[in-house]
């Protein structure tokens, strides 16, 4: 089964099917015309397929400029997919955002983002930050209430309701960051998507907040889709891991297989760059070759100018995402058993 068609799964909450995302970052027309230059499209997310089930974490990983950041904005709303579409608790997720249905899918999908120093607005008290959403979706009676709630809210994250009258400058970037988090969950959503959530932080600090964030899934149930390039976090967080190169999933598994046993090449290729305790006298392999320039890829797999393994196949036919031996893979050399 090709994942460009998905089965439905009963058990999955969100279903990404064939998403993607092109951005026009053509120069002006009138310099294009005196340059006699053509339109420059950029393909962010390129056929992007995947299912995360209730109460369950599925973690992006890839580096920097793969498409990540715009798979969370495609499904969280803040961008409207180019192709294909996002299906949550069986519903048309970007038909909802634009209908009069809108203000009850953004109360159940929220996201956290990467730098908790520009997302949260510096002239709000903590209470007025966590208190916007429960106003707007009109989820207090009072002002009492109001109160008591956004107390609830910092507390459910390690922060105290004596907080609420202070400033975000007042705070560390983790405690930031947990004022994120119980903005995001004012609103009780049942999916959050989480873009480089620690990345920001210091190591211990990353530590507490990602606790904070697996105690609040037990507690709600809450599904997550979390977004790394720290592989590190991506293991102590999710069930399943997808890997993204180019704004493509090359591999997608649950977390055992991929840290066990990794089969493409570039994830390979990322696992190997992790230090490892006990391989302290080891040189370590560095991740080989740069990301190509997304505007112009390479044909074929986009990965076969710095792939071991590649053959002519690989530089002209573009691999699709095939289910082989329980994974995932988007690979012509698995495929083929090349490795």
């Amino acid at each position: 089964m090709s994942v460009q068609d998905p089965q439905p799964n009963s058990k999955a909450l969100v279903v990404a099917h064939d998403l993607a995302k092109t951005f026009d970052v053509s120069a002006p027309w009138l310099s294009r015309v005196i340059e006699r230059k053509p339109r420059q499209l950029l393909k962010a997310v390129d056929g992007v397929s995947f299912e995360i089930e209730r109460g369950k974490t599925l973690a992006l990983v890839g580096e920097s400029g793969c498409g990540k950041s715009t798979v969370a904005r495609l499904l969280v709303g803040l961008y409207e997919p180019t192709r294909g579409g996002l299906t949550f608790d069986g519903q048309d997720a970007h038909a909802a955002f634009k209908s009069s249905d809108a203000k009850a899918m953004r109360k159940r999908i929220q996201m956290i983002f990467q730098d908790p120093y520009a997302s949260l607005n510096p002239r709000w008290t903590v209470e007025a930050i966590v208190g916007e959403p429960l106003q707007e979706h009109g989820m207090t009676k009072d002002e009492q209430e109001l109160k008591d709630r956004v107390a609830e809210l910092l507390k459910s994250v390690g922060l105290s309701a004596l907080d609420m009258v202070k400033y975000p400058h007042q705070f560390s970037g983790g405690q930031r960051q947990r004022i994120s988090i119980a903005r995001a969950l004012a609103t009780a959503p049942e999916f959050l998507v989480c873009d480089e959530p620690t990345s920001a932080l210091d190591v211990s600090v990353q530590a507490q907040v990602l606790n904070i964030m697996k105690d609040l899934q037990r507690e709600r149930g809450l599904t997550y889709l979390f977004i790394s390039h720290n592989l590190a976090v991506v293991r102590h967080v999710s069930d399943k891991v997808g890997v993204m190169y180019l704004g493509q999933l090359v591999e997608l598994a649950d977390k055992h297989t991929l840290f066990d046993n990794p089969q493409h090449p570039y994830t390979r290729m990322l696992l190997d760059a992790i230090p490892k305790m006990k391989d302290t006298g080891r040189a370590r392999t560095p991740v080989q070759g740069e990301v190509p320039n997304p505007l112009n890829p390479p044909p074929g797999c986009s990965f076969n100018p710095r792939c071991p393994l590649a053959n002519e196949r690989c530089k002209i036919e573009r691999p699709v995402l095939k289910n082989i031996n329980g994974i995932k893979i988007a690979c012509h050399a698995v495929e083929e058993g090349r490795h």
